[in-house]
C-alpha cells in the first residue's frame, strides 16, 4: 500500500495522476487535525479538495457515519490508498 503524504498541497497537485488512480476505490484520509476519514474517492480537483463518500469517520471511539463530505485541500495531510483506517 502506497502512501501519498500531503502536507503540502502542491505536492499532490503537481502529481494529479497518483490521486487520479484512486477514484472510485476506498481511501484512508488523515487531518490536520488529527481526524480520520475512510471512504470512498469521488472527485478532487487542483488545490486537492477532495470529494469523498465516507464510510467511516473515526473520533476517538465515536463513528460519525456520513453520506458525501467535502475536505478542503490545505487540511489534508495524508492519503492512504485502500487504507482501512485506524483501529477502533
Amino acid at each position: 500500500v502506497s502512501i501519498v503524504r500531503a502536507n503540502i498541497p502542491t505536492q499532490l497537485s503537481s502529481e494529479p495522476e497518483l490521486v487520479d488512480k484512486c477514484i472510485g476505490s476506498r481511501i484512508h484520509i488523515v487531518m490536520k487535525t488529527d481526524k480520520e476519514i475512510v471512504g470512498t474517492l469521488l472527485g478532487f480537483d487542483d488545490f486537492v479538495s477532495i470529494l469523498c463518500e465516507t464510510e467511516i469517520t473515526p473520533e476517538g471511539r465515536r463513528i460519525t457515519k456520513l453520506d458525501q463530505i467535502l475536505l478542503n485541500g490545505n487540511n489534508i495531510t495524508m492519503l492512504i490508498p485502500g487504507g482501512e483506517g485506524p483501529e477502533v
